[in-house]
């Protein structure tokens, strides 16, 4: 088994102007691959501007493997439908966490990556020291679909047990 660096922890914020998929809404979860990871978020009923505000873990081995993110409207009766993806590299992230932060004033802008053609960004991503943790905001626009971004944020959870980097 590989080891692992640490644990990235996901907040999924929320979506903005998601696609409707039922009759006048959706009924929206988000899905988080990274490898052969795989968690969700709950339902939330009616609602293409959902706020999930929810903490997905995931353990990283391999910061070269892109994390996938993927909405779906939940159905009662039929295969849930998809409302779009997206994915994000976390390796600047990773960058971040090896330089000595130590310090720094609270808030302070360590990088900043812009959107492009390679990322799913829809604005400016910064990664920002705040109260003695690196935290990276982004806001994705969703492939494959009509509409929508999903709001996450970043942050890493380093295990005694960890190697680290």
């Amino acid at each position: 088994m590989e080891s692992i660096l640490g644990l990235l922890r996901v907040r999924v914020k929320r979506g903005i102007n998601l696609a409707v998929r039922d009759v006048r809404s959706s009924d929206p979860y988000v899905v988080i691959r990274m490898g052969k990871q795989k968690l969700k978020t709950r339902v939330i009923k009616k609602d293409v501007n959902p706020h999930w505000n929810e903490d997905l873990t995931l353990s990283v081995a391999d910061p070269n493997l892109p994390v996938q993110l993927i909405v779906y409207d939940h159905d009662l009766f039929t295969k849930d439908d998809k409302m779009g993806e997206a994915e994000f590299d976390i390796r600047p992230f990773i960058e971040t966490l090896k330089m000595n932060l130590e310090g720094l004033p609270n808030g302070t802008v360590i990088t900043r990556i812009q959107p492009s053609r390679q990322n799913c960004l829809s604005e400016d991503s910064c990664i920002i020291y705040s109260d003695g943790k690196v935290v990276q905001d982004l806001f994705l626009r969703l492939k494959n679909v009509e509409c929508g971004e999903l709001e996450i944020q970043l942050q890493w959870i380093t295990l005694p047990s960890t190697r680290g980097f």
